[in-house]
């Protein structure tokens, strides 16, 4: 799937992103090439109100009995109910593209590692201290992660993936495009929670269509905009 490129709109503080984790780990396994586009669902940083916060915990239910994901003690007990913690995106997709710019394809990597910082550890994610040990956890130097992180332009990232967004017409996290050939299709993925094999499935299954034949192929993706 060398000539097929899976664009992966995604938020590490997206109870749903975090669903689709082991889509995107079963995709990366089985070699499909990964570009990923971190949108800021949480910004700018901010203290849910406790009604928000009941929501969040009502949606991690629900994605734990349809995935298996697991939510920790230390999520749900902890950082979930307690008022002062700060939900904010920023940090955590700039962590991921300072990971990229180190490592190569290393990005789903680092969106796991926020993941399981966040909801398994119920840690703040938004402070670059334990970002920086989340990089190291998948084998990132802490020194070249800490000026890396510093460096890496997400203000420009986000905006780029808002305007992919609206120009595909992509409504909210997680979200994927299969583009091949320099066209794109958007790639439905609900019904696939909980079953990484039928998301590899259907990857493989869209790369083969004849974009003659496939009426939702589209143009190519905007200059500017696949990063």
């Amino acid at each position: 799937m060398t000539s097929s490129i899976l664009h992966y709109v995604y938020d590490p503080l997206c109870g749903w992103c975090y669903a689709a984790e082991p889509l995107v780990e079963a995709a990366a396994e089985a070699g499909v090439s990964i570009v990923l586009h971190g949108g800021g669902l949480w910004n700018p940083g901010v203290h849910a109100p406790e009604a928000k916060r009941r929501s969040i915990r009502e949606t991690d239910a629900r994605i734990a009995r349809l995935t298996g994901q697991p939510f920790g003690k230390a999520y749900l007990e902890g950082l979930l109910v307690n008022p002062t913690s700060v939900w904010w995106s920023r940090p955590t997709i700039a962590a991921v593209l300072a990971a990229e710019s180190l490592e190569a394809r290393c990005g789903p990597a680092m969106i796991a590692a926020v993941q399981r910082a966040h909801y398994l550890e119920g840690r703040r994610v938004v402070e670059d201290a334990v970002l920086v040990e989340a990089a190291g956890a998948i084998g990132i130097d802490p020194a070249r992660f800490t000026q890396a992180l510093q460096a890496v332009p997400v203000d420009d990232h986000i905006q780029a993936t808002r305007r992919l967004m609206q120009g595909y017409g992509l409504q909210g996290f997680p979200s994927f495009l299969l583009e091949r050939d320099g066209r794109v299709a958007r790639l439905p993925h609900e019904a696939c929670y909980g079953r990484p094999a039928d998301f590899v499935a259907a990857i493989q299954t869209a790369a083969g269509t004849s974009t003659r034949q496939a009426t939702a192929w589209t143009q190519p993706l905007q200059q500017g905009d696949a990063l």
